[in-house]
């Protein structure tokens, strides 16, 4: 059913990426978002290695914020490029990776609709994002596109309830049919329904991870293009 009182997609997208923009200057203080330790950064660098595997990979970080992902990866060798369109975000992210000497790129994209080649990347991830957009099933239809056959999927997410419902995200939370989180389950069976095969799910429950006990249900789904 076509809710007739939601706002247009492009001002939800921007209303969002408005939102990213603001905070981007402090969002890394946040335990949930940026590394504070080094016991946190080898925690993500150990999870990352072992999902994504030794060999080099084409890496499309989407959502890709101040580079949490993006990073990461590309310290491990893959060949990564992150995209967002909270042009504060990308600044951050250019700014780290710049200091590290990370060949990692950011760029502007839309998450629900990258523009770069079908076929191009082994491996398309994102952390804390599908819950943001507008129509995610559209948009993981989309990502299938992306991947090389054989080509994989991450996405970190959890069960935030009503934890994002403030600022910008009030005028639109009926536009964001996952505001909030979901329980990985729903997540697997929306890949599915985008063409996505064999997904798993992998509990992020681990405090190192978060340097704070986690207050809601934390996860990672991982699914394949066939």
């Amino acid at each position: 059913m076509i809710n007739d009182t939601a706002p247009p997609t492009e001002h939800v997208k921007n209303l969002v990426a408005q939102h990213w923009h603001r905070r981007a200057s402090s969002f890394d203080q946040e335990a949930s978002h940026g590394l504070l330790n080094d016991a946190q950064h080898d925690a993500w660098r150990a999870l990352l290695a072992d999902v994504a595997g030794p060999s080099p990979l084409d890496v499309l970080d989407i959502g890709c914020g101040t580079g949490f992902l993006a990073l990461l990866l590309s310290e491990l060798g893959h060949r990564a490029t992150g995209i967002d369109m909270a042009e504060g975000m990308l600044t951050e992210a250019r700014r780290k990776a710049a200091d590290a000497g990370s060949k990692a790129v950011f760029l502007s994209g839309d998450a629900e609709a990258p523009a770069t080649d079908i076929g191009r990347f082994d491996l398309i991830c994102m952390r804390h994002v599908i819950w943001t957009l507008p129509d995610p099933v559209a948009a993981a239809k989309n990502w299938l596109t992306l991947l090389r056959s054989g080509g994989r999927i991450i996405l970190v997410e959890g069960e935030f309830k009503s934890a994002s419902m403030k600022e910008e995200y009030q005028q639109i939370g009926q536009s964001l049919p996952l505001l909030g989180g979901r329980p990985a389950t729903e997540i697997t069976a929306l890949l599915e329904s985008a063409g996505f095969v064999r997904p798993t799910i992998r509990s992020l429950m681990d405090k190192t991870l978060w340097v704070e006990e986690p207050q809601f249900p934390r996860y990672m789904v991982t699914a394949s293009r066939s």
